[in-house]
């Protein structure tokens, strides 16, 4: 990551545990394999931070291993998605961070987080929803509304997010942008980005499976 970090935005990644990833996708990938492919997901989201302060919230011992030998910040995990995105962005407030990205680990496409930080420290919360429009993959807003702001991830969070920061007091920019509302939930998420990204590891294993 460097030395010399930006402030004008950091990127929060929530990360239970790489060995629990994508539990949805039993049905294709075995536990090593599932296992795999969460950290080379969570390994391109964090590349995708480039050099703004990234923060990572985990209790799991083989995440923060892994998030310290990038030069990360790591939060303990308070149990729930809601309160991860929150104290990351409250460290991130901490050193002076004016705008944070909260991005979820499973984001194969990304590749920079530029379109959802330029209103800086307007009051103004960025909602990326998922290729479905339904889900929250990358949220941005002020770390100085964080206390104002309730987050509130699971299924139809995308909707519930432009209310809260409608609530918050904050306005609300969509950006709908494939790459980063491309995350995945299922097994056909994974099978649709084959053609994308073939390089992704558990391919094989999600093919045989689903011919």
């Amino acid at each position: 990551m460097g030395t010399a970090l930006r402030r004008d935005h950091g990127v929060v990644v929530p990360v239970r545990a790489f060995r629990l990833g994508n539990t949805r996708l039993a049905a294709g990938l075995d536990a090593a394999t599932r296992a795999s492919l969460a950290r080379d997901l969570a390994g391109r989201v964090a590349d995708a931070a480039a050099d703004a302060p990234l923060v990572v919230v985990s209790s799991a011992d083989e995440v923060a291993e892994w998030a310290d030998a990038r030069g990360a910040r790591v939060v303990d995990d308070p149990g729930s998605l809601d309160a991860a995105a929150r104290v990351g962005v409250e460290a991130l407030a901490r050193i002076g961070v004016a705008r944070a990205v909260v991005a979820h680990a499973d984001l194969p496409l990304a590749t920079g987080f530029d379109r959802v930080v330029r209103d800086a420290e307007q009051p103004i919360a960025v909602i990326v929803p998922c290729h479905h429009d339904d889900g929250t993959p990358v949220l941005s807003l002020p770390t100085a509304m964080v206390d104002q702001f309730a987050f509130t991830y699971g299924p139809g969070s995308f909707r519930r997010h432009a209310a809260a920061a409608h609530a918050a007091g904050l306005g609300v920019r969509v950006v709908r942008d494939r790459r980063l509302g491309a995350d995945i939930d299922t097994v056909d998420d994974l099978l649709a980005l084959r053609q994308v990204d073939p390089t992704l590891p558990g391919f094989p294993a999600v093919i045989e499976a689903h011919p």
